[in-house]
């Protein structure tokens, strides 16, 4: 698996996806919790202090998006 970054929207949100197929990240998922979710991600390895709102958001709009 590649290496993810925060920039890495898309395949960040297929993934929690996969981890989290029940929940709507609109609704069930606090950006907090988000955060927490990503670091936890095999392959991901960007700083955790990196991430912004307009970063987690841009994930949890992808993640709807699969949906």
């Amino acid at each position: 698996m590649d290496e993810l970054t925060w920039e890495d929207a898309d395949e960040i949100a297929e993934l929690l996806n996969e981890e989290h197929p029940d929940l709507d990240p609109l609704y069930d998922v606090s950006l907090t919790e988000l955060h927490e979710w990503v670091l936890t991600l095999e392959g991901f390895t960007d700083d955790p202090e990196a991430s912004n709102e307009g970063l987690l958001e841009a994930i949890q709009l992808a993640w709807n998006e699969l949906k």
